[in-house]
């Protein structure tokens, strides 16, 4: 079973995209700017997220009535906020507070629970226990309005509320990994297979979601919606269909703004996923490596004239000023009051952006030993790649710097400074991976990272000579890192030479040409059966000596990845975990939708159909992710699928055939689905039981 190719450009963009959007790093080009409303708009969420989840409900008020006053309007969340902040004054326990508490019952909660919605005044009453039953009574009636959870609860709502009102949604990567990685486990689970990176996607994706948005109740009044999309949204995101219904009344009926509203309620673990983004950042020469002296990066220099502009003294102040405002002992956090606390003191040293300083004269002792004890040769003389035409082309200048929230400290609230500490060790031991015998080292000295440095520039040079079409500068340098390479990777040396000969051809030589193909295509490929037909393929741009051959016929950034990839691990580095977190799930999410028997509704908008690499005529295939193939055979048998599957052409009319040809249509197929609530895949196979008739089906399931 092939894996999915994986187009590590198109992620190349849609991370670097993430991480301008998200302010993670330095970057002077004319992009948009991190300091846009959008960004601005995510930063006061969080912000309003941290006060409410302290009880600092006034606190989270006033940042409402500053940046989305408009939301206050909807009487419901009023009344819980008032309710919220009401039991929060009792908690504090004193007499004074007590008093507040009684005037918050007066003035704010009892007016408003009269039309805040109809269950409000029952709930009012059900409240005021709270003045009898104390909060530390486990089974009093009122044990869930003194329960930490309702703050949580409410944060989480208030942040889905505010998300589409102010259009604050994620970013696409963000939103994509959220969608991909539930597609793997839903696969999974159903194949009876065991997810090889379920160690990653566990901590990446959390189990809880927050609350949905709710529509107001002049919604509900709203033609019937298409049973496509309710069956796609529920499917997509795990939602009953009642659910899906209520998410695209709430969002008007747009099927593509219910999908990032429920999407966006799905909550990543951030450290972790910032620990990945720079992990592969630095892998792919995005940004600077990380194996020098730190020191605090100068702060982006944000457009000021930006409407959206919010700067971090802004935010301060502003932050400063409501706190002032409730200093009569109310829970409230600051800006400044986070800055002192060790957990955010650490998070604003960890985060910070990383320059080194490259040293070429590198140990030779240490990189031969690191070499052979992960079985290459040695490397002869290292300063011959420092020579090489890949050391002063400028690509390191064109490297960003790594800034991290060293300046947004409120995602880090739930993270104990025990935790994080761990979390950044990870992350510097991940990034500079020497070999197995160093990954359990705690701190990397001077010379170790000057040594990891070089293997990195090493990788990126092999990446951008095989991403340029120069196959036989980098057959060379490889050759010179350790001879016996290609011999255990013949299907990268065939790829090579492949480029080589294109490129001779393409230029005229056609005798260079035919004595590359005889001197390395022709052997490897007699010593690899596999090899054939993609060498007759290679053979035919002789008849087509006008045609770019090498453009049209490879993809030189796949080649140089893979490279990159197995040179990597000739040098003791192992490839970034969010590679192998894309190539796992970007499978399952093929193999998924061959299930389902459609084409995937949601994949343009979040780009997952970028990221899938074309299929091209003449390269060689490459088995780097055959470990996660062979995995995802074992247990499939325990789902059925009818061996007359086919896809539509279009995609969208998906036909299932059994042997006597019995075909369903679409609507039969949506009908089993929202009667039986089952999915599309199990849905077909019943249809194709009983010839396509959706009410024998059903008849059948309930007799």
């Amino acid at each position: 079973m092939d894996s999915t190719p994986v187009n590590w450009e198109a992620l190349d963009t849609v991370v670097i995209e993430f991480a301008k959007l998200e302010n993670l790093i330095e970057d002077s080009s004319s992009a948009p700017s991190p300091s846009s409303s959008s960004y601005h708009s995510r930063l006061i969420i969080r912000q309003i997220r941290r006060f409410l989840e302290t009880g600092a409900i006034d606190a989270a008020v006033d940042l409402l009535r500053l940046h989305a006053p408009s939301i206050l309007n909807d009487h419901r969340i009023l009344f819980r906020l008032h309710k919220q902040k009401f039991v929060e004054l009792l908690r504090k326990g004193t007499s004074e507070d007590r008093d507040s508490a009684i005037d918050c019952l007066r003035t704010a909660l009892a007016p408003c629970a009269l039309d805040a919605y109809p269950e409000a005044y029952e709930e009012f009453k059900h409240v005021l226990l709270a003045f009898i039953y104390d909060k530390e009574d486990k089974t009093s009636p009122v044990a869930n309005e003194w329960s930490e959870r309702r703050r949580l609860d409410l944060a989480g709502f208030l942040s889905s509320m505010l998300r589409a009102h102010l259009n604050a949604y994620d970013p696409i990567f963000s939103m994509a990994l959220r969608y991909l990685i539930s597609i793997h486990r839903t696969y999974c689970l159903r194949q009876g297979i065991t997810s090889p990176i379920s160690d990653l996607t566990e901590r990446l994706l959390l189990e809880e979601r927050d609350p949905p948005a709710t529509p107001q109740d002049i919604l509900y009044e709203v033609p019937p919606f298409d049973e496509v999309d309710i069956q796609a949204l529920a499917h997509a995101v795990e939602l009953t269909r009642q659910g899906a219904i209520d998410s695209l009344r709430f969002a008007k009926g747009d099927l593509f703004l219910a999908f990032q509203n429920e999407l966006c309620r799905m909550r990543l673990d951030v450290p972790f996923l910032d620990q990945l983004v720079r992990e592969y950042c630095v892998y792919r020469g995005i940004v600077n490596s990380a194996f020098g002296k730190q020191h605090l990066p100068e702060p982006v220099k944000p457009n000021q004239q930006d409407p959206g502009y919010c700067s971090s003294r802004d935010c301060s102040l502003e932050l400063d000023y409501i706190a002032s405002k409730h200093s009569d002992g109310e829970t409230s956090v600051t800006n400044a009051q986070m800055d002192d606390s060790p957990e955010n003191n650490a998070d604003v040293t960890s985060m910070q952006g990383i320059d080194f300083e490259v040293r070429c004269a590198s140990d030779l002792a240490s990189i031969h030993e690191d070499c052979s004890t992960s079985g290459s040769q040695h490397l002869e003389d290292p300063n011959v790649l420092y020579r090489s035409r890949f050391s002063g082309n400028g690509e390191r200048a064109k490297r960003k710097r790594w800034r991290g929230r060293y300046d947004d400290n409120s995602y880090m609230c739930n993270a104990s400074l025990e935790e994080h500490n761990k979390q950044e060790h990870s992350m510097s031991t991940t990034v500079s991976t020497l070999s197995k015998e160093k990954q359990g080292s705690e701190k990397l000295s001077a010379q170790d990272g000057n040594n990891v440095e070089n293997k990195y520039e090493i990788l990126l040079g092999m990446k951008e000579l095989a991403s340029k079409g120069m196959a036989a500068e980098a057959v060379q340098e490889i050759n010179t890192i350790d001879p016996n390479f290609f011999g255990q990777n013949s299907v990268l040396l065939f790829q090579l030479k492949q480029v080589e000969f294109l490129k001779l051809v393409g230029s005229g030589d056609y005798n260079a040409a035919l004595k590359v193909a005889c001197s390395h295509l022709g052997p490897l490929a007699a010593s690899d059966p596999t090899l054939l037909k993609p060498l007759k393929e290679t053979l035919l741009a002789l008849l087509r000596p006008n045609e770019d051959a090498l453009g049209n016929a490879l993809p030189l950034h796949a080649l140089a990845a893979s490279l990159q990839v197995a040179v990597g691990r000739r040098l003791g580095i192992e490839e970034p975990q969010l590679m192998k977190i894309m190539r796992a799930t970007l499978y399952s999410h093929n193999e998924w939708f061959k299930l389902q028997m459609c084409k995937d509704r949601f994949e343009g908008l979040l780009k997952i159909d970028s990221l899938k690499e074309a299929n091209t005529p003449f390269l060689a295939p490459v088995y780097t992710s055959k470990s996660y193939a062979d995995s995802c055979t074992n247990g499939s048998s325990q789902v059925t699928v009818c061996s007359g599957t086919k896809m539509s052409e279009d995609g969208s009319s998906p036909t299932q055939e059994s042997s006597r040809d019995v075909i369903c249509d679409e609507n039969a197929i949506l009908k089993v689905m929202e009667f039986l609530a089952l999915p599309r895949a199990d849905a077909i196979h019943l249809l194709a039981q009983y010839n396509g008739n959706a009410e024998t089906v059903i008849q059948q399931i309930f007799t």
